[in-house]
This record gives structure tokens, C-alpha cells and sequence, in this order.
């Protein structure tokens, strides 16, 4: 039975996980689809967003500093060059699914092109963010925060 987002954060929750995406579902109730019907482009929409979360809070989390320098440390790391670098770092970390997303995001058509990045770099940033968005909206933060850590890692990329 294919379970939308709703309803997986909700069993997550009852298996003792607190979820972001369960309270922000319960303060903004409405019809979810299943994940696996979510575009790549979807995905990597959320997951560059859940991505930038995590990678602000930990900037902001190791000291008090000035907004554009806090800004100048992120750049950093949400850059289409450094997520290109944590992806392919992590191919081998990846399960059978996760490659699907990948090779899906990876492979979709985006109408926009970073500024700073190559077109390889850019799309294997998309298909890093897909993996990302389809992991957090399963309710799978868990495998979220390992893979961006664990990526950061193996790519030299410690914040």
C-alpha cells in the first residue's frame, strides 16, 4: 500500500521519532501525495532547502557572528561544486533507492543553471538535493543528517 507523507511522518512519530515535517503537516493540514509521485525536480526543491537548514544551523550553532559572515561560511557548503563533491563521495554510501533518486535528479532537465558551476556540477547538485527531498519527506531525517554528514566528511569538507 503506497503511504503519502502525511501518513509515513505519522508512523514515524508514533515509533518515537519527533519529526519537523510531522508538525509543520499538522499545522498545515491538507491532502499529501505519495513520495515516490514527487518530480525529481520536486525533490531537489525541498531537499536544497532541508539541505541549507542544516547546513545554517550548524554555521550558526558554532558562534554568534554577523549575518554576511555567517552568509560567507554557507556559501561554502551550498554551492553546486561542494554538493557535487559530497555526492560522489558518497555513491558508494548509497542504497539501490537513493541511486534511483540520484540518477533521476541527476538526469532531469532544471530551466535554471547556477552561476558559479559547471553543468555537471549543477546536476549532480540536483540529483544530491532529490536524494535529500525524498529521504525528509519519507520522514527519514535521520538518514538525511548521516548522509550529509558522513558526505561532508569523505569529501574533505568539514565545517
Amino acid at each position: 500500500m503506497e503511504e503519502g507523507v502525511r501518513a509515513t511522518a505519522e508512523k514515524n512519530r508514533a515509533a518515537g521519532q519527533e519529526s519537523l515535517l510531522k508538525d509543520i503537516l499538522d499545522a498545515f493540514p491538507g491532502k499529501c501525495q505519495d513520495v515516490r509521485a514527487y518530480s525529481p525536480l520536486t525533490l531537489a526543491y525541498i531537499g536544497d532547502a532541508v539541505y541549507d537548514l542544516i547546513i545554517r544551523t550548524v554555521v550558526v550553532a558554532r558562534a554568534n557572528r554577523p549575518a554576511n559572515e555567517l552568509h560567507r561560511i554557507t556559501v561554502r557548503y551550498v554551492s553546486a561544486p561542494a554538493q557535487a563533491a559530497i555526492i560522489q563521495a558518497l555513491m558508494n554510501e548509497l542504497t539501490e533507492e537513493e541511486k534511483s533518486v540520484y540518477r533521476r535528479g541527476r538526469n532531469s532537465k532544471p530551466h535554471t543553471m547556477a552561476k558559479n558551476a559547471s553543468l555537471g556540477d549543477y546536476l549532480k547538485a540536483t540529483g544530491f538535493e532529490a536524494v535529500l527531498g525524498h529521504l525528509y519527506l519519507s520522514g527519514r531525517m535521520d538518514r538525511v543528517l548521516e548522509l550529509v554528514r558522513k558526505g561532508m566528511e569523505l569529501a574533505g569538507l568539514e565545517l
